[in-house]
């Protein structure tokens, strides 16, 4: 029903807010929670939960920091428990692909008795513009513990639009969307796309974890953060995800972005424009 509204968990995350902005762009109603709304949602604080999923139907479920962190099969346990009381029907979870917790955290989903989807998602093509990563696109060195594994990056605005479309078409329920883009890249080959479609030089590196892990700590990065780049890069990011999926193309009916449209989208942003700074040749 459009009139109940539909939760989003983490509605200014890269995910959430565009999610958000397409449900109100189809007319129906939504209910955007984060620690800083009100009603807030907290993740680390459960007396937020109940009021914040008081009246709503179904909901999109992203979880912080990562699903791949062990506290994280219980807590969405707890989660969809609730859930089930409060006479929500239907939930779609953001995971990601080829995590062993992320995988016991589906499983609590898929066991809990209510409508479900899985948006199970590779590495975003956004991390390079709108996270950890630009920072060194524009200084002009990307450095991370990665060599030559190569990724199927994906755009979050598919993931966006393969959300809504589980939320707003019932048929699509109970099935979980691998989603990734269409072709594998390594960073590097990312870094070198992106240092052409700037015109300035962006170089890659690839440092070791604990150089890398350490950068992370200095800058004061939360020690469940530095545990999950850890992981994601030491463990995850080992091959297993290196091929393309379907994922976009059975829930939308059309390919999946590739990176050169991605490049195309942020540089209309101007994202990555060296504001002051001295562009080499």
């Amino acid at each position: 029903m459009k009139d109940s509204p539909i939760l989003i968990i983490g509605k200014n995350g890269k995910t959430g807010l565009r999610v958000e902005q397409r449900l109100q762009a189809l007319g129906y109603a939504t209910r955007g929670v984060s620690r800083s709304t009100a009603p807030a949602f907290d993740w680390e604080d459960r007396a937020t939960w109940r009021a914040a999923m008081a009246g709503t139907r179904s909901a999109y479920v992203t979880f912080h920091p990562d699903l791949a962190i062990p506290s994280a099969e219980q807590t969405i346990r707890d989660f969809v428990a609730l859930a089930a009381e409060l006479g929500l029907q239907h939930l779609v979870l953001l995971s990601g692909r080829g995590e062993d917790g992320a995988r016991r955290a589906e499983l609590a989903l898929e066991q809990g008795g209510l409508d479900w989807n899985i948006v199970r998602a590779s590495w975003f093509m956004q991390n390079f513009s709108e996270n950890f990563m630009i920072e060194g696109i524009l200084n002009g060195e990307l450095a991370l513990p990665a060599g030559d594994i190569v990724e199927p990056f994906i755009d979050i605005d598919d993931i966006a639009e393969v959300a809504v479309a589980t939320l707003t078409r019932p048929e699509l329920r109970n099935r979980v969307f691998e989603v990734s883009g269409p072709r594998a890249m390594t960073f590097a080959e990312c870094v070198a796309a992106i240092s052409e479609a700037t015109g300035y030089p962006v170089k890659y590196t690839q440092i070791p974890i604990e150089d890398f892990v350490d950068g992370l700590r200095v800058q004061g990065a939360p020690e469940p953060l530095l545990w999950l780049m850890r992981e994601l890069f030491t463990v995850v990011f080992d091959g297993r995800n290196s091929s393309p999926t379907g994922g976009v193309e059975e829930a939308l009916g059309r390919p999946a972005t590739d990176f050169s449209e991605y490049l195309r989208k942020v540089m209309a942003t101007g994202a990555w424009e060296r504001s002051g700074m001295q562009q080499q040749a």
